[in-house]
């Protein structure tokens, strides 16, 4: 997918009142949702009132340009930020799939979105000039896949359909993250440094030209449930055309998640008939899932019933932190890890000369913020003075 987009003249050190004659109220709204900041909170930095906030953010008047610097300061983010003439990237509630409704206030869930739309304007801005794999997610109405993929609305044979689809076999799945990025998934996590984005449960959504997944760093110490999750969100983008937030949604995704990482065909004739957790153990390893889910898996399969596997629980509970049945973190495991948008800039830096900076410009953002998301680490020693 190749598309162009208007440059902008000048980005890079224009004036307030040029930033003022092109404002567009979206990139305030995403500014101060990507801060975590409400209306009255900006206002009191900027020395306006919280209504005088709302009718920036929707048009009916623009702050003066003497705010306008303020503004950017308050927000952290360059004031060419707010101009008008970049692709940007909006979504809604309705758009992403959110674990739980109930479970994330309506700020975070902004500022996930933002967030989101963030990285999909990285992504664009990059696939000016590379071409990134192709999207192939049967049901996504703006990938490149063959008109007459569909798969079905049951989730089981959902998840062995899109097997199927892409080549994986009967066995375990290598490398899931990096499954999705093959096939045109853009996947992304929030950096480090921002701790109120890190807390926030994984989603995905199928609202921009591209499918985006953002994973969550709470997750992050336990690869099992990050492989999980991440199944789960796919499941996600192939089963629902929306998201309603409901106990329904999620159950299918879950249902999704556990045939896909582990089918049904496939995993039955390894199944322990008598609850064995070191046997349980060593197929969490081979296969990529947690003892948990796979007593979960024994249960829902006959093997086990609610009792058996109610004890078994608690026996694996007693084992939390042993050899064996201690989380292992994902940064372990690189093919977890999401990598298509760093390795793109790479490239693009390698042929084209593309560096940090120059893509800052583009976007309008600080060039610390191109690098976390890009997850490009600071490389260089930091000069510490002491009296």
């Amino acid at each position: 997918m190749r598309t162009e987009h208007p440059t902008i003249p000048g980005l890079g050190g224009v004036s307030p009142k040029a930033v003022w004659d092109a404002f567009h109220p979206p990139r305030l709204t995403q500014a101060r949702q990507l801060a975590g900041m409400t209306k009255k909170e900006v206002a009191e930095g900027i020395g306006v009132s919280p209504a005088a906030v709302g009718q920036y953010e929707t048009g009916s008047s623009k702050p003066r340009p003497d705010i306008l610097p303020r503004l950017a300061d308050v927000l952290g983010v360059p004031m060419e930020f707010f101009l008008a003439g970049r692709p940007i990237g909006k979504l809604d509630t309705s758009m992403a799939y959110f674990r739980s409704l109930r479970s994330t206030s309506g700020a975070q869930r902004n500022r996930a979105l933002a967030f989101a739309g963030q990285v999909w304007e990285l992504a664009y801005s990059l696939e000016r000039r590379v071409q990134l794999p192709l999207v192939d997610l049967p049901g996504f109405t703006g990938g490149e896949v063959h008109p007459g993929t569909e798969l079905s609305s049951d989730p089981r044979q959902a998840a062995q359909e899109l097997r199927s689809h892409w080549n994986l076999g009967r066995g375990p799945v290598r490398h899931l993250v990096r499954q999705l990025e093959t096939h045109g998934i853009v996947v992304s996590l929030p950096p480090e440094a921002d701790e109120a984005a890190a807390k926030i449960d994984a989603f995905a959504t199928c609202g921009l030209p591209r499918p985006l997944m953002v994973l969550t760093r709470n997750r992050a110490d336990d690869v099992y449930r990050h492989r999980f999750s991440t199944a789960h969100e796919l499941g996600h983008l192939v089963l629902h055309s929306s998201s309603t937030g409901d106990s329904q949604q999620e159950r299918e995704a879950d249902a999704f998640a556990a045939e896909f990482l582990t089918p049904r065909a496939s995993i039955l004739p390894f199944l322990p008939q008598r609850m064995d957790l070191g046997q349980l153990a060593n197929l969490s390893r081979t296969w990529g899932v947690s003892v948990k889910s796979l007593i979960y898996r024994c249960r829902e399969v006959g093997i086990a019933s609610d009792a058996t596997a109610s004890r078994a629980y608690q026996r694996l509970n007693a084992l939390t932190g042993q050899p064996g049945f201690s989380p292992e973190p994902v940064d372990r495991f690189p093919g977890e890890q999401p990598i298509m948008l760093r390795r793109a800039f790479e490239l693009a830096e390698q042929d084209q000369g593309l560096t940090i900076r120059e893509l800052s410009r583009e976007l309008a953002w600080r060039p610390e913020r191109v690098q976390e998301i890009l997850g490009i680490r600071e490389t260089r020693p930091v000069l510490r003075l002491v009296d």
